[in-house]
């Protein structure tokens, strides 16, 4: 019998604090997110909390959800101020996990920790480059996320994999200013090498995956990965010092048969584990 993992408190410290942000007001296209964080919370009912790929336990990860933050009627900068505020009134050692909510969320999480870390990184998976300085014009769509987050962390400084859309334009950028821009999930071992020296963000929107395997998102976009692959990238970045994270763009509402939240779910599982985890004893 699965045990929920979400949505639970933590005996003993807590070492990741989860946040949920129910926030749609910048999707572009389907909206939704909104109702991501308590969707991906009620589907990990139906999954263990133990990861046998990674050996390791959520009820061992020091799991605390402090529920979600009261957004749903803030424009976006107070939305992002909000988020910014309650990761950084996180205690030190304790790493973020943030449930979207639409992909803007993460602006708030990195302006908060590169305050703290100010070498910080950012790893994103996107199908979208997500690189417009503005967009049906505002410049908190989430169609500008990935702009935002340069120009809080600078040149060379953002990662991005998966991606298979974009302006020709937003590509140009791309290549002149972030440090490595992948249509697949592979990661050059230079860039790994390079991203271990350095605290790390990393931001998962679900649509990298093809529609195929969550079609509940807001803007999907055909001929992407298997989530097994998306896993298995997420596996491969194991090792990075990552000190805060999110998971975003699920709509529940758009997929009827709730598996798109199953499998939200169980990249949370994999990414806290992954990341946060204690590794077994050998």
């Amino acid at each position: 019998m699965a045990t929920a993992f979400l949505g639970t408190g933590v005996g003993g410290p807590a070492r990741v604090a989860l946040i949920g942000v129910p926030y749609d007001r910048t999707q572009s296209f389907r909206r939704g997110a909104a109702a991501g964080p308590g969707a991906v919370r009620e589907a990990s009912w139906s999954l263990e909390t133990y990861s046998p790929v990674l050996e390791v336990d959520m009820l061992e990860a020091g799991v605390c959800d402090l529920g979600d933050l009261d957004v749903a009627d803030l424009d976006p900068p107070a939305m992002v101020r909000r988020v910014q505020e309650a990761v950084d009134g996180l205690a030190p050692g304790v790493v973020p996990v943030l449930l979207g909510g639409d992909h803007t969320v993460t602006v708030g999480a990195v302006r908060a920790l590169v305050a703290r870390f100010p070498q910080l990184r950012a790893v994103v998976l996107d199908a979208h480059l997500d690189l417009r300085h503005h967009y049906e014009g505002s410049p908190w769509s989430h169609a500008c996320t990935v702009r935002r987050l340069w120009e809080a962390l600078g040149d060379a400084r953002v990662v991005l994999l998966g991606v298979r859309s974009g302006l020709k334009e937003e590509w140009e950028f791309a290549r002149r200013h972030c440090r490595w821009v992948g249509g697949s999930l592979a990661l050059p071992e230079a860039v790994h090498a390079e991203l271990r020296g350095y605290p790390v963000y990393l931001s998962v929107d679900l649509d990298v995956a093809d529609p195929a395997y969550a079609p509940g998102v807001g803007n999907p976009e055909p001929g992407g990965p298997a989530l097994s692959d998306v896993l298995q990238a997420l596996y491969l970045l194991r090792g990075l010092p990552v000190v805060g994270m999110d998971l975003v763009e699920v709509a529940p509402d758009l997929d009827p048969s709730g598996a798109t939240a199953v499998a939200a779910a169980k990249l949370v599982r994999e990414m806290v584990l992954a990341f946060c985890g204690s590794a077994p004893a050998r």
